[in-house]
């Protein structure tokens, strides 16, 4: 068997920021240590690792081929760290508590009264959590069960489907499309898509077909508002669950179904490794209650809505 190797939390937290901003200096002033500590650092790390992780030349700071590989696993145990030092902290104080993510659209109150019903003293944590973080915010330890829309990286972590739902593209009231019953997925791959097309593929794969833009200069919102601001602007388009367009309903803006647009899966997820009767009860409860756990129609298997 190998023999262990000790690797610093605090040097992988090191490496992750110089290969984010690949400028030792603008890497020391993010860190606040001096850049000479930082080198010196990243070296006895490259010395543990028995590998070369930058490259450094007239041109700058590179990754190496080893530098880039480690980038994932690196962040990975640095959420691994945090969500160790949140659980260990909340022991210590032996009270009993959970923190439930959700994303938008979806409800956490059902699961939430059913815990306080089995468990009088529990003190529980709510989390709004988004598209970009829905996933790291398990993997940090800020949320112990999160109610997650698919697909989502399932590394270290262990994923229940509950239910699934239609999605809806949103659309300005003014514009013409808004006075179609339905739209199709050409008339929806001519908008501008303001969110990740790795969020809705059938956009992003009918643009691509057509050899048209897929990616957008000006980045993603990140907040489900902040969208539907740009919507009601006539900036894009955005694709969302019927829940969520639901919950946010608005007057300049209005939802319109798209023929062969596929639907929002939910699943619970948790890190793989956790056990405890918390956890355990409230993943029965999303089961139990999952026709509950959205404000809008819930479809079954077979695509009909079930609006029990």
């Amino acid at each position: 068997m190998p023999a262990m190797i000790h690797i610093s939390l605090r040097r992988l937290e090191y490496f992750v920021a110089v290969a984010e901003e690949l400028n030792f200096g603008r890497a020391a002033d993010r860190l606040h240590v001096a850049q000479p500590v930082l080198s010196r650092q990243i070296a006895l790390l490259e010395r543990e690792l028995g590998v070369t992780l930058f490259a450094r030349s007239s041109r700058g700071t590179e990754l190496t081929d080893a530098g880039r590989s480690l980038v994932p696993d690196a962040r990975a145990l640095l959420l691994a760290g945090m969500a160790l030092q949140r659980r260990a902290r909340h022991s210590a104080g032996r009270v009993h508590r959970l923190a439930l993510g959700f994303m938008p659209g979806l409800i956490v109150t059902p699961i939430v009264q059913g815990l306080r019903a089995k468990f009088p003293e529990i003190e529980i944590e709510v989390v709004r959590t988004n598209w970009d973080d829905q996933v790291d915010t398990i993997l940090d330890g800020r949320v112990d069960l999160g109610l997650v829309r698919l697909p989502v990286a399932t590394r270290s972590l262990r994923l229940e489907p509950l239910f699934h739902e239609s999605r809806v593209a949103m659309l300005p009231a003014a514009h013409p499309l808004a006075r179609q019953d339905e739209l199709t997925l050409d008339e929806l791959a001519d908008l501008d898509l303001l969110q990740s097309p790795e969020a809705v593929p059938e956009w992003r794969d009918t643009r691509s077909r057509r050899g048209l833009p897929i990616t957008r200069s000006a980045g993603y919102p990140r907040d489900v508002e902040v969208k539907l601001e740009q919507v009601a602007a006539g900036l894009g388009a955005a694709v969302l669950p019927t829940s969520t367009a639901r919950f946010y309903t608005r007057p300049d803006v209005v939802a319109r179904p798209v023929r062969g647009l596929g639907p929002s899966e939910v699943a619970q997820a948790w890190l793989a490794h956790r056990e405890s009767v918390l956890l355990t009860a409230a993943t029965e409860l999303a089961h139990t209650l999952r026709a509950s756990l959205t404000t809008g129609e819930v479809l079954d298997g077979t695509g009909v809505a079930d609006r029990s």
